[in-house]
């Protein structure tokens, strides 16, 4: 199955083996599905994409990345190396996946020593958020900025840290879990086990959790008459004049724009890059930001010169990332 709107023909890929010109894959692993693109030299649009269910019947999630693998593999020469995004914690210098959160079976998981015997290629493995970070600073909202913090906030709140033009990783490769830090001790259970975490209380379904304790306690809304909804239903409430569904933004605005300013302190980037999807919730959630940001920070020299803008690549940041590792660890 062809990625409509940025598929190529695959005559396209033999004729960059002809010219021989480096060809990479990049794979985007999450709980649901996983992605795969081939890429040839420094070209940023694949040529050959694919996805597959992470689950399907009876296959391991492991049998299903290799069926993937295969199916974009290229028809004739030889592929240069495979990158890969996949939930973590993980080591990206081991190639171990610690926990993968709804994959089941991959803990403790030696990915790519099991791919190498498969495929015999190099491969390359980091966090799915560090990865989206790294696309939109090599090709997005952060280019031009060799000190950047990426947070993306969607069903999680997770993170990837640009310090002197490299990834943050730490000693096991597990540095940045920037949705993991407490903003309310005695507050809501992450998922991670712990209370109070950033990702309790800012991601998107804890947003629409507040929104609805909120609702159960009297408070006016016009969701009041939906019996699910979403951040995005949230922010259309919002536009709409709806009051709870602005202070739900606001509020969650105020411990990420917090957090952020804890951030700052501690990397002095010049650039932040919101991506998830509550980021598509435009100025509701990055104009709170801002200001708890200015609120928070103890110095102007701080943000005065900072550029906090939304991501750019959407969907497309896991894959790019995974290629541009692939890229750049091998070229």
């Amino acid at each position: 199955m062809l990625s409509p709107g940025i598929t190529r023909a695959l005559s396209s890929t033999v004729y960059a083996i002809l010219l021989n010109m480096p060809v990479y894959m990049g794979i985007d692993i999450g709980g649901t599905n996983m992605r795969a693109a081939l890429y040839e030299g420094d070209d940023q649009s694949p040529n050959k994409y694919n996805k597959l269910p992470t689950h399907l019947d009876e296959s391991t999630p492991f049998d299903q990345l290799v069926r993937l693998i295969e199916s974009v593999w290229p028809v004739e020469g030889t592929l240069d190396a495979i990158g890969i995004a996949s939930p973590g914690p993980l080591n990206p210098y081991t190639g171990v996946i610690y926990m993968a959160p709804n994959i089941h079976g991959w803990q403790d998981f030696p990915l790519v020593d099991l791919l190498t015997d498969k495929f015999n290629v190099p491969i390359f493995l980091d966090n799915d958020a560090n990865l989206a970070g790294y696309a939109e600073w090599k090709f997005g909202a952060g280019r031009g900025h060799n000190h950047m913090i990426y947070m993306t906030i969607s069903t999680g709140v997770g993170g990837g840290v640009i310090i002197n033009g490299e990834l943050l990783h730490g000693t096991v490769g597990i540095a940045a879990e920037l949705g993991h830090v407490t903003v309310l001790p005695d507050g809501p259970m992450c998922g991670c086990g712990q209370k109070g975490h950033l990702e309790a209380v800012a991601a998107g379904p804890a947003i629409a959790r507040y929104v609805r304790a909120e609702i159960a306690r009297g408070e006016s809304s016009i969701l009041a008459d939906l019996s699910e909804f979403t951040t995005k239903e949230i922010a259309e409430a919002a536009r709409n004049g709806d009051k709870l569904a602005k202070k739900a933004f606001d509020r969650a605005g105020l411990f990420i724009g917090r957090k952020l300013a804890d951030y700052l302190h501690i990397f002095n980037p010049s650039a932040v890059v919101i991506g998830g999807g509550v980021s598509n919730a435009g100025s509701l959630i990055l104009d709170p930001i801002q200001s708890a940001i200015k609120q928070y920070a103890f110095s102007t020299h701080y943000y005065e010169d900072l550029v906090i803008s939304a991501a750019q690549l959407g969907d497309e940041a896991g894959l790019l990332g995974a290629y541009a590792l692939a890229r750049e660890r091998c070229g």
